[in-house]
């Protein structure tokens, strides 16, 4: 039994293994787009009844515009680099919540919500390019399909663990499973660390593809960071870098993200 785990485990490493669309990461998805949309778009729908959708048509209005352009930009490299199947799944849509919370998301699948508490640290429409484009990266690069798939792993190495010290003493299997446990959590929020480093690359790069100030992205942090008078808790125990590291991250990155995004707009505007 404990043979057919850790063969099934290297057997989903090997054959799920697949990379990001420019950032170029290696990820392991075991989830299809098949398995998650529909259940996204659904959840999508329940939410916007259960919520208040805001009457502010002056942000409502920006918020659609900023998405349109920044879906446009993720759409047109998609279809330029042979991913047209995954285009086409796409289904965007973009919403402005009557809601204090600083937030917004995107589901899988296009399905984008941001709240009106977080306008003000947008600022203005560069501002909602750069959150934008990071919501939109989630989606684009399958975040949410590749922590499923972490989280089914996560499970499995529990189970490899639990037999792997199934004729061990109580203690020293309390001391396994407590080790992994403790190991496994903190895997899993550095897991989320590297999707918000990578979602801010890329969308910097998707909103300087639909043509914004890239500059806007790190000032976002700048105002986020101000916000929270600078109190964060450490790194290592966040699901999110923190905001001195993005704010350094996204401006270190942008040259790299101007290139990237001439090179993939002439790309693009060749087919």
């Amino acid at each position: 039994m404990k043979k057919i785990v850790v063969l099934v485990f290297v057997v989903f490493l090997f054959i799920e293994c697949s990379t990001v669309p420019i950032t170029g990461r290696k990820r392991v998805n075991f989830v299809s787009d098949a398995q998650v949309l529909p259940a996204s778009f659904a959840q999508y729908t329940s939410f916007l009844e259960e919520n208040k959708v805001s009457t502010n048509r002056e942000m409502s209005n920006q918020i659609k515009s900023v998405g349109k352009n920044i879906s446009a930009a993720v759409d047109r490299f998609m279809r330029a680099n042979n991913m047209k199947t995954e285009a086409d799944s796409y289904k965007w849509e973009f919403n402005l919540i009557e809601d204090k919370t600083v937030n917004a998301w995107c589901m899988p699948g296009g399905k984008v919500v941001f709240y009106t508490g977080i306008m003000p640290i947008c600022d203005n429409e560069d501002g909602v390019a750069a959150v934008m484009g990071h919501e939109v990266a989630h989606a684009f690069a399958k975040h949410g399909q590749e922590r499923m798939s972490q989280g089914q792993l996560q499970q499995l190495g529990g189970l490899a663990v639990a037999l792997g010290t199934s004729n061990k003493d109580p203690k020293t299997q309390q001391l396994w499973n407590t080790a992994f446990g403790i190991g496994s959590g903190l895997g899993m929020l550095k897991f989320s660390r590297v999707h918000e480093q990578e979602a801010d690359r890329l969308g910097l790069v998707f909103m300087l593809m639909a043509g914004y100030d890239g500059v806007e992205a790190a000032e976002v942090w700048v105002r986020m960071s101000k916000l929270s008078n600078g109190s964060s808790q450490p790194e290592i125990l966040s699901t999110h870098p923190s905001n001195e590291s993005r704010i350094q991250d996204l401006r270190t990155y942008l040259p790299t993200a101007r290139k990237y995004a001439d090179q993939y707009n002439a790309i693009g505007n060749e087919k």
